[in-house]
C-alpha cells in the first residue's frame, strides 16, 4: 500500500499496485515541443552561428531533459510492476535509438565511396566511434588522437547520454531499494553537485576544453538534475500543499527561464579561450542552464493548461517533436556540410539544408525508426505487460519521450 503523509511527499517508496500520479501520467506532449524548440537552436548553430551563437544550449536542454525522461520512464514501470526489467529497457532504448544512427552511418558511408570529393567522402573512420556511443571519448583524444566527427561529430551528445543510461538506471533502482523517493531525489541533487564540484577541478588544473565539453563525468550534474526533478514529481501527490507551492512558483519560473534561455540563444557565446571567465563559465555554465531547463520542464508539466504548454503541446511543435526531433539531429550537420560547397548562398543553403533534413527525418521515422520500433515492443512488451495483470488496473501511461 502507498503511504502519503500530509505535506504531500510520498512517505514510502511506490511499490506495485500503486497507481500513477497526476504528475506522471500522461504524455506530456508540451515536452514533444520543446525537443523541436531546442534541435532548432542546434541547428541555427551549426548553419547560422553568428546569428545565434549560444543555440549550442539546445544540447543542454537536451539533456535535462533526458534526465527527466528516462526516469520517469523508470518509475512508471516501477509503479506499475514493482520492478524494472532491466534487459528489456536496454533493449528498448536501442531499439529506439540505434537503428536511426547505423542508416545514418551507412547512408554517409556509401554515398561517400560512390562521391569521394562530396562533402560526406572520408567519413568512414567517424563511424565506430559514431555507431559505438564513444564520440564524446573520441573528441578528446582518449583513443588516440582527437577527432572531430565531422559529419558524425553531434553524435558526442548521444554517446554522453547512453553512458549515462548504462549507469543510472542500476544507481537509481540501488537507492530506491534502500530509500524512499524523496530521499532519492535528495541524493540525486547531491550527486550532481559533486560532478559540478569535478568540472570545478578539472577547468581549475587547466584541462583542454574538449575535455570539459565531452566528458560524460562534465556532463552528468545536467543529466541528474533531470533525473531529481523527475524523482520530485514521482514523490509529490497531486493536490497536495507542496504540489500547489510548486505550480504557483511555476507561473512565474516559466517564463523567467523561457526568456532567460531565449536569450542565451541570441547572446551567449560559450567561451573557449583561458581566463576567468572561461574558468567561471565552465564551473557554472552548464549547471546554471541545466537548473534553468529543469524549471522551464517542470513549469510545463505542472501547467499543462498555461500559454507556454499550450503553445509546446500545438501538433504543429508536439508532433515534429515526437516523430522527427531525434532524426533532425541526426541529419541536419550531414546535410549542411554536403550543401557547402555546392549552396555559396548561406540564406539559401539554411533552407535548403531545413527541407531536405525534414525530409530525411521524416524517410528515418517512416521507413527506419517507426517498423523496428513496433518490431521491438511487440518483442518486448509480453514479458512486462502479465507482469502488471492483477496488479495495476491501470496500464503504464505513454512516456515523455
Amino acid at each position: 500500500m502507498v503511504l502519503r503523509s500530509s505535506s504531500g511527499i510520498l512517505s514510502a517508496s511506490t511499490g506495485p499496485g500503486g497507481a500513477e500520479t497526476g504528475l506522471l501520467a500522461g504524455r506530456k506532449h508540451a515536452l514533444d515541443g520543446l525537443r523541436i524548440v531546442a534541435v532548432a537552436g542546434v541547428f541555427f548553430f551549426h548553419t547560422a552561428t553568428e546569428s545565434m551563437p549560444g543555440g549550442s544550449i539546445g544540447v543542454d536542454v537536451f539533456f535535462t531533459l533526458s534526465g527527466f525522461v528516462i526516469t520517469l520512464l523508470i518509475m512508471k514501470e516501477r509503479i506499475a510492476t514493482g520492478r524494472l526489467h532491466l534487459g528489456i529497457f536496454y533493449a528498448k532504448r536501442l531499439a529506439r535509438l540505434w537503428p536511426a544512427l547505423l542508416a545514418l552511418c551507412a547512408v554517409i558511408v556509401g554515398a561517400g565511396l560512390l562521391f569521394p570529393a562530396s562533402g560526406w567522402g572520408g567519413q568512414a573512420g567517424f563511424v565506430l566511434p559514431a555507431a559505438g556511443y564513444v564520440m564524446n571519448l573520441a573528441h578528446f583524444g582518449m583513443f588516440g588522437d582527437s577527432i572531430a566527427g565531422e559529419t558524425l561529430g553531434p553524435t558526442w551528445t548521444l554517446a554522453v547520454e547512453e553512458q549515462f543510461y548504462l549507469v543510472w538506471p542500476l544507481l537509481l533502482l540501488v537507492m530506491l531499494r534502500f530509500w524512499k523517493v524523496r530521499t532519492a531525489a535528495f541524493a540525486t541533487v547531491a550527486l550532481a553537485a559533486a560532478f559540478v564540484l569535478n568540472r570545478f577541478l578539472l577547468v581549475d588544473a587547466g584541462q583542454p576544453l574538449d575535455r570539459i565539453y565531452n566528458g560524460p563525468d562534465t556532463r552528468a550534474d545536467e543529466l541528474l538534475i533531470g533525473c531529481a526533478l523527475a524523482l520530485l514529481f514521482t514523490a509529490v501527490r497531486q493536490g497536495s500543499r507542496l504540489h500547489h507551492a510548486l505550480a504557483s512558483a511555476a507561473r512565474w519560473g516559466a517564463p523567467v527561464a523561457g526568456v532567460t534561455l531565449v536569450a542565451a540563444l541570441f547572446l551567449l557565446k560559450e567561451p573557449d579561450t583561458p581566463g576567468a571567465w572561461f574558468n567561471t563559465f565552465w564551473t557554472v555554465g552548464p549547471v546554471a542552464l541545466a537548473l534553468l531547463s529543469a524549471v522551464l520542464i517542470g513549469s510545463l508539466v505542472l501547467q499543462p493548461a498555461g500559454f507556454l504548454s499550450r503553445t509546446l503541446s500545438h501538433p504543429w511543435l508536439a508532433r515534429p517533436g515526437r516523430d522527427l526531433s531525434y532524426a533532425m539531429y541526426l541529419w541536419h550537420l550531414p546535410v549542411y556540410l554536403l550543401l557547402m560547397p555546392l549552396i555559396p548562398a548561406l540564406p539559401l543553403r539554411i533552407a535548403l539544408t531545413a527541407a531536405f533534413t525534414v525530409l530525411l527525418a521524416y524517410a528515418s521515422f517512416r521507413f527506419v525508426e517507426r517498423p523496428l520500433r513496433r518490431w521491438a515492443n511487440r518483442r518486448l512488451d509480453p514479458a512486462v505487460v502479465p507482469s502488471t495483470a492483477g496488479r495495476s488496473k491501470a496500464p503504464v501511461a505513454a512516456s515523455a519521450g
